[in-house]
C-alpha cells in the first residue's frame, strides 16, 4: 500500500458493500515507520478486510456515497480552522453523506471536520492542547446512545489536539466532555458520529506522540515525562471501532432485507 494510490482496496469478506476510511492525514513518521499508519489500527479496530480507503489531503477525490455502507474519518495535524480546499470539499461531501443517512463516525480531526460541515463552529481551544490519557465523562444523553451507550460513566481515552469544537451543529446532541473539551462527542441524526478522543490508539502510539511533541508540550508549561507516565491502554475507548462496524452491519443487513421485501 502506498500513499500514492487513489484508494486502498482491501478483500472484502462478504457481500455487503465496503466501509470507507477518509483519510485526512498521516501519523508522525516515527510512530508509523514502528506501528503503521491509521489505516492499519482503524483496520483491526473495527475488525473489518473490507475497507476501502481515500488520501483526501493528497487531494485522492471521494466516490459517490452509495457506493458504501458506512464512513470513517481520521485525524490529521492539519486544522479545520484553516479552510484548506480539500478539508472544506471533504465537509461538504460529508454533510451530503450524513443527509443521505449514511453511518458516519469522525475521530479528532474528523470529529471536527463534521461538526463545521453540519453547521457547527471549529477553531484553537481557548483551554490549549490536550494530549495524554485523558478522563472522559458521558452525559445523560449518551445512556440511549447507539454507539455509546455502553460505556460507563467515565473512561480513559488517548487525545491529541489543539483545535476543538465550539459550538456544536443545531440539532446535534452532546455526548461526552473532557477536561478542556466540552463537546467531546456528539450525534447528528441517528447515524452521524463526531468523537474527539482517538480510539485506535495504543499507549504506544499514545506515548510516541507525547515523545514528538515533547518540546512544544514543555515550552506550554506541560511536563511531557509526566504525560508519559500516566499513558495507560484504553481499551473501553478502543471498543467503539467494533461497536461502529457492528452497528453498520446491523443497518446494512437490514437495508438488504428493505430491498429484497420490495423486490
Amino acid at each position: 500500500m502506498t500513499e500514492s494510490q487513489s484508494t486502498a482496496p482491501v478483500e472484502v469478506n462478504s457481500e455487503t458493500k465496503p466501509v470507507l476510511l477518509i483519510k485526512t492525514g498521516g501519523t508522525i513518521p516515527d510512530t508509523q515507520n514502528e506501528f503503521g499508519d491509521f489505516e492499519h489500527w482503524f483496520a483491526r479496530g473495527l475488525g473489518l478486510t473490507g475497507l476501502e480507503q481515500v488520501n483526501v489531503y493528497q487531494e485522492q477525490r471521494l466516490p459517490a456515497h452509495l457506493e458504501f455502507r458506512g464512513i470513517v474519518v481520521t485525524g490529521s495535524a492539519s486544522m479545520v480552522s484553516h479552510r484548506e480546499e480539500w478539508s472544506e470539499r471533504t465537509g461538504e461531501w460529508l454533510a451530503n453523506a450524513v443527509q443521505a443517512g449514511l453511518p458516519v463516525l469522525g475521530v479528532c480531526f474528523g470529529h471536527q471536520l463534521l461538526a463545521h460541515a453540519l453547521g457547527g463552529k471549529v477553531g484553537p481551544n481557548p483551554r490549549g492542547r490536550q494530549i495524554g490519557t485523558t478522563p472522559i465523562e458521558m452525559l445523560p444523553a449518551a445512556s440511549s446512545d447507539p454507539l455509546l451507550a455502553h460505556l460507563p460513566a467515565s473512561f480513559q481515552a488517548q487525545t491529541t489536539h489543539v483545535e476543538s469544537v465550539h459550538e456544536l451543529p443545531a440539532g446535534a446532541v452532546r455526548l461526552a466532555t473532557s477536561p478542556r473539551d466540552e463537546n467531546h462527542a456528539f450525534r447528528f441524526g441517528q447515524r452521524a458520529w463526531g468523537v474527539q478522543f482517538h480510539p485506535e490508539f495504543g499507549a504506544d502510539v499514545m506515548r510516541g506522540y507525547i515523545r514528538a511533541r515533547s518540546e512544544v508540550i514543555r515550552s506550554e508549561g506541560i511536563c511531557p515525562d509526566e504525560l508519559t507516565t500516566n499513558v495507560k491502554e484504553t481499551p473501553l475507548a478502543h471498543g467503539l471501532l467494533a461497536r461502529f462496524a457492528a452497528l453498520v452491519g446491523g443497518w446494512s443487513s437490514e437495508k438488504a432485507r428493505e430491498n429484497a421485501q420490495a423486490a
